[in-house]
């Protein structure tokens, strides 16, 4: 049935007239189709080109059975991926195959714009500088008329808007039943949709939202289904490990502290105690970030919640939540925001105590700061257990799939992980002709990683590479501090334009990319995955070195601590696979459909000295390979 469904004559090839079926494809779709009959466990990795999103997507609307009330959940990485799903692929899919059930999308809560938020923001925001006064304008207009309050649909409003927050709720400040606007809440709403839907588009950080409210016993934010799929799901283990793990930051005491004050400015007038109160929160949280002693960074919270400064300062911070609480206590019942308010801090207070018992076994304890905040953090140093437990809690079919799982053609790594080493794994080569359609490059004589200078060296070497290619590149840095060099360094060398991941929004930044058409682009992070620029517009992406994690990176850290507790090698058990998955995924941004053509460079000579490098060439595909960055000049050139 799944053959013929890709099949030159099939069902698909009606609704796309140009549809070529492939066949990793079709081999992908029938072993989906097989686990979800079956409803077992399956993990493919199938590499960019071989249309792994209509393979999963067409056995789970064929499978469907509307009288069974067999429901599906597809999980992606990202909002961008989750947004192509929902408006592009499955209105095809659902067409194609003649699928009878209801079809959902939703997002977290954040997504969402809480009105009753946004009408305490108005009132606060008389006083506040003139371009939030025009985006709180725009946001109140478009509010009038939306139906779904997704804060996407607002034009010309950047991801990273700092008003978003103050107009959306989160798990803290939510008040539940007991909000004024809570008939007309839009989250509400979009989970009342999902619960009734028979298949629903969710990402990854909601699936495990869901399951640590489950836990609670006080609801659900998606349906029980029978068929569960994971797209870009190397990112799951992370993801996992934050929601199996608790956090406090300052941020939610600042918040809290925020609110008690509005409540004492808004109902409770004659309550001059809660707004001293809050305000001793305040500042308790404030002095207990400068006590840290650092500008930003990340450590272990076991040392540093040993020394003497820190212990005085959660003391004090303790003592001052005890006497909030005290203060509140005697006005339970006169505010309903107050009342969430008592709530929000016992639940506080206990998790800090928590917090600071720094001697369970199992976990890893760790703090993080930026210039102006700080986080206190509990992660599980594996959360491979835990995730089967809620695989075999559910009677349902596991499909995880990525371009990037395997290292070195095996799964291990990812398996281990999630505790998935019974499930079946399947390995699709891309389609793509990468012995035609690339190079790839290790430039000779260049200076080791961490050589002091090393930016100025590489601006130097690769402006000719960069020129050649009429701009239309990526260059991926492994760092903050080496993406704004280079591109102070190629601003001050090249005539084309440069764009700096941070100056923009990551969507903004894309579309100036491809609409300049001579552009280079200086990213880190979130470019290194979940980005798609198809033909010539991308002809050469350069990468900085080999994408190792720091070891003191929480999770890394967690990581590394377990394999030594399983007497594994850290570096080759844990360090190296990581970094090839997402060297992997670096890669991948190159070639996108089958015309493309480009050159790929790696500034980090390690790949040919250290043993270890054969591990990452022997990941990659067959590309042709090349020391001289000539080489790599001519190929550009003879590209258009």
């Amino acid at each position: 049935m799944i053959s013929s469904f890709f099949s030159p004559s099939g069902a698909l090839s009606q609704i796309l007239p140009h549809f070529i079926a492939r066949e990793a494809q079709v081999e992908m779709a029938e072993a989906v189709a097989s686990v979800i009959k079956n409803k077992q466990p399956l993990v493919v990795e199938a590499e960019t080109g071989t249309g792994k999103t209509f393979a999963y997507l067409a056995p789970a609307l064929l499978s469907f059975d509307k009288a069974n009330a067999s429901k599906i959940i597809i999980s992606t990485g990202s909002k961008a991926l989750q947004e192509q799903l929902y408006i592009k692929d499955l209105p095809l899919l659902v067409k194609a195959t003649n699928f009878s059930g209801a079809v959902t999308l939703l997002k977290g809560r954040s997504n969402y714009l809480c009105n009753e938020r946004l009408n305490r923001f108005m009132l606060e925001s008389k006083h506040k500088d003139r371009s939030l006064q025009t985006e709180l304008v725009k946001i109140k207009n478009w509010s009038l008329s939306t139906k779904t309050g997704d804060i996407a649909e607002i034009d010309d409003l950047p991801e990273d808007a700092v008003i978003i927050p103050a107009i959306t709720s989160n798990n803290d400040n939510c008040l539940g039943r007991d909000c004024p606007s809570f008939e007309d809440c839009f989250i509400v709403k979009a989970r009342k949709k999902a619960m009734e839907a028979d298949l629903v588009v969710i990402n990854h950080h909601l699936f495990f939202a869901d399951l640590a409210v489950k836990e609670t016993g006080f609801g659900e934010l998606i349906p029980e289904a029978s068929t569960y799929i994971f797209d870009e799901a190397h990112q799951l283990p992370d993801i996992a490990s934050t929601y199996f793990g608790e956090s406090l930051s300052s941020r939610q005491l600042l918040e809290l502290a925020k609110e008690i004050d509005f409540v004492y400015r808004t109902e409770l007038r004659e309550a001059k105690q809660l707004s001293k109160a809050a305000e001793q929160l305040r500042v308790a949280t404030l002095d207990f970030r400068l006590a840290f002693a650092i500008d930003k960074g990340t450590g272990s919270w076991r040392e540093k919640s040993r020394e003497r400064v820190m212990q005085l300062h959660a003391q004090r911070l303790v003592q001052v939540m005890h006497f909030l609480n005290e203060v509140m206590v005697e006005r339970l019942g006169k505010s309903e925001v107050l009342d969430h308010c008592f709530e929000r801090l016992n639940q506080f207070t206990l998790l800090f105590k928590k917090l600071n018992d720094v001697n369970e076994s199992g976990f890893s304890y760790w703090f993080d700061c930026t210039r102006q905040h700080f986080s206190l953090n509990i992660t599980p140093l594996s959360v491979a257990d835990r995730f089967q437990l809620e695989c075999q809690k559910k009677q349902a079919s596991w499909v995880f799939t990525s371009a990037t799982l395997s290292v070195k053609g095996k799964f291990s790594h990812f398996t281990e992980l999630l505790g998935l080493q019974d499930s079946q794994c399947l390995q699709l080569n891309s389609p793509f002709d990468y012995a035609t359609q690339t190079l790839f490059v290790v430039p000779r004589l260049l200076p080791e990683p961490g050589t002091p200078g090393l930016a100025t060296k590489l601006v130097e070497q690769l402006a000719p590479v960069i020129r050649a290619s009429k701009g239309r590149c990526f260059f991926l840095c492994t760092s903050h501090s080496m993406m704004n060099q280079l591109a102070t360094g190629f601003r001050q060398t090249l005539t084309m334009p440069v764009l700096l991941q941070g100056e923009k929004s990551k969507q903004a930044l894309l579309d100036e990319f491809v609409d300049h058409g001579n552009a280079l682009l200086v990213a880190t992070g979130s470019f290194w995955e979940g980005v798609d620029v198809r033909g010539q517009a991308l002809s050469c992406v350069i990468i900085d070195k080999i994408p190792f994690s720091s070891p003191e990176e929480p999770l890394l850290k967690a990581r590394i601590e377990d394999a030594q507790l399983k007497g594994k090698d850290p570096f080759f058990d844990v360090q190296l696979p990581q970094a090839v998955i997402t060297f992997k995924q670096g890669i991948g941004r190159l070639i996108r459909a089958e015309e493309d053509k480009g050159v790929l460079i790696v500034c980090d000579n390690r790949l040919v000295t250290r043993k270890y490098g054969n591990l990452f060439l022997n990941s990659l595909p067959c590309m042709p390979r090349t020391r001289s960055l000539d080489n790599a000049i001519s190929f550009l050139k003879n590209i258009d």
